[in-house]
């Protein structure tokens, strides 16, 4: 019988709608007492760590959650599953697939509908994320986000919809693999990992997305002491309107890192157009070209690359290898 520790830190998994339809959160976590569900074949370990909605989290909450998985993994837990919130979901799985060891499985599940609504899905993805974090085949996989019977990598994953129980996709690459008769079964992997065992969390990294007619206002609006480091969400493969330009380079020349990554929904940001503004040009300038990642997990990799201490070329090369 496998040890699964089941952190819970808040979200539309654990809440309910009152009598006007608003969803709101619970004194009480619905989910958080699910034993029955698993009964004689897993013994899950409950830590109600947060009751957060997921537009409370940030890098600090996330950090806090990594340890407390660390003191499991110390314990000899054989696995973790979290569940949180789904709008920020995918940030925080990243964050832990970049912070903590490869070594047990640690699954992130959420809901999409609240614990009172007809066709609720919480305790199903729960119960899968705890089947995954229990299948042998799930070690080494990295951090993993478990929802509507698909499991998905954290590293790529994102939320696609705003209600749809189905919005969890990994954009380019797919899934890795599904969740069927009570196991995970895998038909993808990563080919790679990464580790920044960090103790703390920098502030003062940004993300912008460009837009047509976009001007260096909001690049000069951050250009100030305090500001670690900036992502940007460029146009196709990687451009950027050329007004834009001259601000950009008195970021660069400040030496506040930036990172490119594609707005767009499939893709990698890449250095092929040459004209003002193109990703050669941008490259040239020094902006770090990112591929596979959207802004905001681009924005969680450079904070954690630059909490772990990395400058100059070490936080370029560890930034731009998402892929590999």
């Amino acid at each position: 019988m496998k040890t699964i520790l089941a952190i819970h830190t808040g979200g539309t998994i654990s809440m309910s709608q009152n009598e006007k339809g608003e969803v709101v959160p619970n004194d009480e976590n619905p989910i958080a007492e699910q034993q029955v569900i698993l009964q004689g074949q897993i013994k899950l370990i409950t830590d109600e760590l947060f009751n957060l909605p997921s537009p409370h989290v940030t890098p600090a909450v996330m950090l806090k959650i990594k340890q407390r998985i660390m003191k499991a993994i110390d314990d000899g837990i054989d696995g973790v599953v979290i569940t949180h919130g789904t709008d920020t979901l995918e940030e925080t799985a990243y964050f832990l697939d970049l912070t903590l060891p490869n070594t047990i499985p640690v699954v992130l599940t959420g809901a999409m509908r609240s614990s009172n609504e007809i066709g609720s899905d919480g305790l199903y993805n729960f119960r899968n994320a705890i089947m995954v974090a229990a299948t042998d085949e799930s070690y080494g996989k990295g951090v993993l986000v478990v929802m509507n019977d698909e499991i998905h990598t954290a590293r790529y994953v994102t939320k696609t919809h705003t209600t749809n129980v189905a919005t969890f996709r990994t954009p380019t690459f797919g899934p890795i693999g599904i969740v069927t008769q009570n196991k995970a079964k895998y038909f993808q992997e990563l080919i790679r990992t990464e580790v920044a065992d960090i103790n703390h969390v920098v502030s003062g990294v940004f993300l912008i997305k460009a837009y047509a007619g976009m001007d260096g206002e909001l690049f000069d609006a951050i250009d100030k002491p305090e500001t670690k480091g900036l992502v940007i969400e460029g146009l196709g493969a990687g451009n950027l309107p050329p007004q834009t330009l001259p601000a950009v380079k008195r970021l660069i020349d400040n030496k506040i890192p930036i990172v490119l990554v594609s707005r767009c929904y499939n893709g990698v940001a890449q250095d092929i157009y040459d004209y003002e503004g193109g990703g050669i040009q941008l490259k040239k300038m020094g902006t770090i070209l990112c591929q596979g990642l959207n802004g905001q997990k681009a924005r969680i990799k450079l904070l954690v690359g630059i909490s772990d201490g990395l400058k100059g070329k070490r936080l370029a090369e560890f930034v731009s290898n998402a892929i590999s």
